[in-house]
């Protein structure tokens, strides 16, 4: 249940009455309410926000009584999925006693009078903020510290919140403390909560001081349709140039058709991947036409994979489930379209299309891999001080700011360039498309996979070069046995620190990779048994640096490093073992279901799966297949495993977003009395 607050101290616009005769602060407590607020009270100072703050069991959504505002601006606050605690940005003009505010990757990494920002400011703080019901604590804290003048300690709190007697951060002078939202937003910030940014864009916001600013906000927005702006929302405001300029221009249509309809986003995931699958079975089936058909088919599927974002950002329906839905379908959808070209170029006769679609899955999810945990650094790094995010200047100093100069020049040549180069998923569904349209599904596999090298390489020299000046460690932050994927024996390996556990990944790595080369260029695959335990030494070697501290600067690299070992080593068993292709691309496929679960529910700030030890992790299942290989039954080893992944991949699925959230449903919902205890 949200509990809504409007905050009236330090503020002039208090006594401020609207065009219709109400209260400023009446209104903005009916918006908050038409918001999605259960229950909105009012109060006078700090002492009191931090007394309410203390008893809440839910998130707290914070406004003070000079904001004037479309309702959608406090309903995309109260809504918004990308973080716990949200603060709105705005970019009008700064005003004394306002709080000025530094964004990186969406997060207010700074926050305070703008002359203390030494104009990096990015925007100020539009007056309202949605506080996660883990950082209430150090909400509570943080308003008792502005309230008496000090600035909170940045160091943990005990349970009174201490405070030091120091100035009050955001203050604007002992006379003009200005407005205690902001004064409390910039206590927030210095102690170090992580507050995400919601910008207005379409929408209008304004801050007022005066019954002319009044008149002029609210004029504002009158002068904007409320529903088409939100319609317009939906779409990203950065998007990838064949999502921009082919899909997202009509695609705003479909999604006002389907809110009309009453499908929700997880339905139109289904739908999306229902399309992919048909057109997967299409490229299989070949010919022109079914090609053709295919071809239109994946666009139609790739359009609907971006209507459900846009429509659960139209009709403000975010749920934990739906995003890990929609990352888990948009790879499994890519992966059968993958085997739908490789059975398409068997079919013909065309080569071996197993091994091309093996080769582009593989290379996908270890590139997804590395995206993500590359996601995860810059996050990290933007919450840091830049004094300690590395040294300054230097070549990654130097490429961080081209970086940042051609994603603010949002439209120009060299932007988009940028954006494509990078082969994203609207480019590489738009390529498959066309090549197979046009050609045939050889072709498409072989562009697929020499775009996707070339833009790994790409991307892994430059975000290599700017990680080693950064050089923030960010496993170390993490369960990083969870997401190493550590089976127990890894866990039980001796750990070898001065190799460092990238080196190892890497070294574990080669051993599967030199089997694999054997095995494709040799004349007898099956000769080769007697090296299968070899490369699993090898690739065991990995497990050495489990216990070490994953805190070097390029240590991020370590899990997609070890998803490469373990995809190399099943593939070359596979092969050496005589495994048909489709079944050594089903096994890969789970393997990589497994491993963008984990990799889903880190983006999420999600727990580890339920049956996650029942995986025997990537150490376990790859010495099963070992034992497989040297009693000769690779496939019935892989088939049987690869059966048994997929079986606890449901059944966590099942677990984790269906059973244990019915029973917490249930246990909340149980009468006091309940569990043999009589009420009173």
């Amino acid at each position: 249940m949200t509990l809504a607050i409007v905050l009236a101290a330090g503020t002039s616009a208090a006594g401020l009455t609207t065009a219709s005769g109400e209260p400023l602060a009446d209104r903005l407590a009916a918006q908050l309410r038409r918001a999605g607020a259960a229950e909105v009270r009012f109060a006078a100072t700090l002492d009191e926000l931090a007394a309410l703050a203390d008893a809440a069991d839910g998130p707290l959504l914070i406004s003070g009584t000079d904001l004037v505002a479309h309702t959608a601006v406090l309903r995309h606050l109260a809504t918004s999925p990308v973080g716990p605690t949200v603060a709105l940005v705005l970019t009008d003009p700064p005003v004394p006693g306002r709080t000025a505010v530094r964004e990186e990757r969406g997060q207010i990494v700074d926050a305070g009078p703008l002359d203390a920002l030494d104009d990096d400011a990015t925007g100020v703080f539009g007056g309202a903020l949605r506080v996660g019901v883990d950082d209430l604590p150090t909400l509570a804290a943080a308003a008792r510290a502005a309230a008496v003048g000090a600035r909170p300690v940045t160091a943990p709190l005990g349970p009174a919140g201490d405070v030091s007697p120091l100035p009050a951060v955001g203050e604007a002078g002992p006379g003009d403390p200005g407005p205690a939202v902001d004064r409390l937003v910039a206590g927030l910030a210095a102690l170090g909560t992580l507050i995400f940014a919601q910008r207005v864009r379409l929408l209008v916001a304004h801050r007022v001081e005066d019954s002319a600013g009044l008149v002029a906000a609210e004029t504002a927005v009158t002068a904007v349709d409320e529903d088409r702006a939100e319609l317009r929302l939906s779409v990203k405001e950065k998007d990838d140039f064949f999502s921009t300029y082919f899909v997202s221009t009509w695609s705003p249509y479909v999604v006002r058709l389907a809110a009309r309809l009453r499908l929700t986003p997880t339905g139109v995931t289904v739908i999306s991947v229902l399309f992919a699958l048909a057109a997967a079975v299409l490229f299989g089936v070949g010919g022109r036409p079914a090609l053709v058909g295919g071809a239109v088919l994946l666009y139609l599927g790739f359009v609907l994979d971006c209507v459900d974002g846009q429509l659960a950002r139209y009709t403000r329906h975010f749920s934990a489930w739906g995003g890990w839905l929609d990352t888990m379908a948009d790879r499994a959808k890519e992966y059968l379209v993958y085997a739908g070209l490789g059975f398409g170029v068997s079919h013909a006769g065309l080569g071996n299309g197993w091994a091309l679609a093996i080769a582009a899955m593989t290379l996908q999810t270890v590139r997804h891999m590395t995206d993500t945990w590359y996601g995860v650094l810059h996050d990290e790094a933007a919450r840091r001080p830049r004094t300690t995010a590395g040294a300054s200047g230097g070549i990654g100093d130097r490429l961080n700011a081209a970086s940042t100069r051609v994603q603010a020049d949002t439209g120009s040549l060299s932007y988009w360039l940028k954006r494509t180069v990078v082969f994203p998923i609207g480019e590489r569904w738009a390529l498959i498309a066309l090549t197979v349209a046009l050609f045939n599904p050889l072709v498409s596999l072989i562009v697929v996979l020499v775009w996707g090298g070339l833009a790994f390489a790409y991307t892994g020299a430059l975000r290599t070069l700017r990680a080693r000046w950064m050089w923030v460690p960010v496993l170390d932050t993490v369960d990083a046995t969870l997401h190493r994927d550590d089976g127990p024996l890894a866990r039980r390996l001796p750990v070898v620190r001065p190799m460092g556990p990238l080196t190892l990944a890497v070294l574990a790595a080669l051993g599967p990779a030199v089997l694999l080369v054997a095995a494709l260029v040799g004349d007898s695959p099956s000769g080769l048994r007697w090296a299968v335990p070899v490369a699993l030494l090898v690739l065991l070697a990995g497990g050495l640096g489990a216990g070490a501290a994953h805190n070097g600067p390029l240590d991020w690299l370590v899990p997609a490093a070890l998803r490469a070992a373990e995809y190399l080593f099943a593939i070359a068993v596979g092969v050496v073992g005589g495994a048909p292709g489709w079944l050594i691309f089903g096994y890969v496929f789970v393997l990589t279901v497994h491993h963008y679960d984990l990799t889903a529910r880190l983006e999420k700030r999600q727990t580890a799966p339920p049956l996650h030890a029942a995986t025997l992790g990537w150490d376990g299942r790859s010495t099963l297949l070992a034992l497989a290989a040297i009693a000769g039954i690779v496939s019935i080893g892989m088939a049987t495993l690869g059966a048994y992944l997929l079986v606890v991949f449901v059944a966590s699925v099942v677990l984790a977003w269906f059973v244990r959230p019915a029973r917490s449903a249930r246990a909340s919902a149980a009468p006091v009395g309940a569990g043999g205890v009589a009420p009173r």
